[in-house]
């Protein structure tokens, strides 16, 4: 077994994008916009993207890296510990 094998099998990696943390983290994504009285159309401008972009990643149908997510925070004025927290991470 090689070592990606071995640390997948160790149950550190999980497979479904909907898993209950990730979920978490779409609502919270969501709620920071709202409180903020943002549109998605806005996120996206502020990061220079397509607000399918904000949509895809706020339905848990796209994972942010943690460059993405700094990102992101800067927008919704906010930041990744506060996302964290909030998420209960």
């Amino acid at each position: 077994m090689g070592y990606l094998e071995a640390w997948q099998s160790s149950g550190l990696v999980d497979k479904s994008i909907y898993s209950a943390e990730h979920l978490k983290l779409c609502a919270v994504l969501r709620e920071l916009r709202h409180e903020a009285e943002l549109t998605q159309v806005q996120v996206a401008a502020k990061l220079d993207v397509p607000q399918s972009f904000v949509s895809k990643y706020e339905a848990g149908d796209r994972r942010l890296d943690l460059i993405e997510l700094h990102h992101v925070a800067v927008a919704l004025g906010t930041s990744v510990q506060t996302i964290l927290e909030r998420v209960g991470l």
